[in-house]
């Protein structure tokens, strides 16, 4: 994927959006003749359920913010498609069916998701890509920085190796699934700091993201390679990295090696707390969600000014070139900055996480 930047995407911590000049727009009807009012409907499709942050964070933040700019009028309908791309195409002819006014769509499967894409264009409804650049006609896109996401996954995990790393130092690569383009664009950036720095003594492409699949994969990764010559394990996102974590206490570990994670999950939050898991990458799903209703509100309702200020990045897919997107930026998320992160942006409060098994534990990294 070519991205141009526009604005500053990447930060060693989140950044506001505000800070990229034009999102002080304010896009009110004076913006340009609306096409359609307040009483919109939103058609939602979220990929899979492994990753409890679609039900928990995306889907509800969406419907609020949709309330929100149309003075609860406009309405989402959601569907999930729990990780079958046969049953997300289902549910988008569905909304194409119901004549939605806009899709949001996280595909399962971006390239055979395209077809539906089509469908959608022909019957004059805009789709826009969420979290997942999707291929076929899109009229925008929005996600994080998924290279980057990769960058800082590798070089935390550098960090975390230390002086000790040389080129026969043997780390473990668990990417995501073959059929999402995130993984590949987290694999390559991740793999823009580790390669010709240590050796990959295996490499995985997990299918579905799901952790049970990542822990047989380790378990393999441990048979062949020897659980002692293993120094660290490039996981990308928090679930697998669950399963990976599993793994290597099954094979007796007591002192794991640096793992790696991402989506800043509550489980993963707790593991780095007592240091089961080195890192996650933490990502604003309320900035990602909340721009993102912004975006198809804006869209659909003809306010161009708003929507070009919400759009200022471009990226191509396979499919289509120069698409309007936002590219919201990450933060690696380590025992330093968890309360400056997941607390302070309310995602998580200070006693969900040091609950009394962990209570110790976040004492010990100064959490209280």
């Amino acid at each position: 994927m070519r991205r141009t930047a526009i604005c500053l995407a990447a930060s060693s911590m989140a950044l506001s959006l505000s800070a990229c000049g034009g999102l002080g727009v304010t896009g009110d009807s004076a913006d340009a003749s609306p096409t359609k009012g307040n009483d919109i409907t939103l058609g939602l499709l979220l990929p899979e359920k492994a990753n409890t942050r679609y039900d928990k964070f995306d889907h509800p933040i969406i419907r609020a913010k949709v309330a929100e700019l149309t003075d609860n009028k406009g309405e989402v309908v959601y569907a999930n498609a729990d990780a079958d791309a046969g049953a997300q195409s289902e549910q988008m002819q569905k909304m194409i069916d119901d004549k939605v006014d806009v899709i949001l769509l996280d595909a399962v499967d971006s390239k055979a998701i395209a077809t539906d894409v089509q469908k959608a264009k022909d019957a004059g409804i805009p789709v826009i890509a969420y979290d997942r650049l999707a291929e076929g006609p899109i009229d925008a896109y929005i996600s994080f920085d998924n290279e980057l996401v990769g960058e800082v996954q590798g070089r935390s995990l550098m960090a975390a190796l230390g002086g000790d790393v040389d080129t026969a130092t043997k780390v473990v690569m668990m990417n995501g699934s073959p059929t999402d383009p995130n993984a590949k664009q987290f694999k390559a950036g991740a793999l823009s700091e580790l390669n010709g720095q240590v050796t990959i003594a295996k490499t995985y492409d997990t299918k579905d993201w799901k952790p049970e699949n990542a822990e047989a994969n380790m378990a393999e990764a441990i048979e062949e390679i020897g659980v002692n010559n293993i120094a660290a394990v490039y996981s990308a996102n928090d679930g697998m990295a669950g399963g990976v974590i599993r793994a290597l206490e099954a094979a007796g570990v007591t002192e794991l090696p640096p793992v790696t994670g991402q989506d800043a999950e509550l489980d993963a939050v707790q593991r780095i707390v007592t240091g089961e898991q080195y890192m996650s990458v933490y990502k604003s799903y309320p900035e990602e969600a909340e721009s993102a209703a912004e975006m198809a509100v804006a869209l659909i309702q003809g306010k161009d000014i708003k929507f070009d200020s919400l759009t200022a990045d471009r990226v191509d897919s396979p499919t289509t070139q120069d698409i309007p997107a936002q590219l919201v930026p990450v933060v690696a998320l380590t025992t330093e900055n968890i309360n400056d992160t997941v607390i302070n942006d309310g995602i998580y409060k200070l006693s969900e996480i040091c609950t009394a098994k962990y209570k110790a534990a976040c004492e010990e990294i100064g959490l209280k």
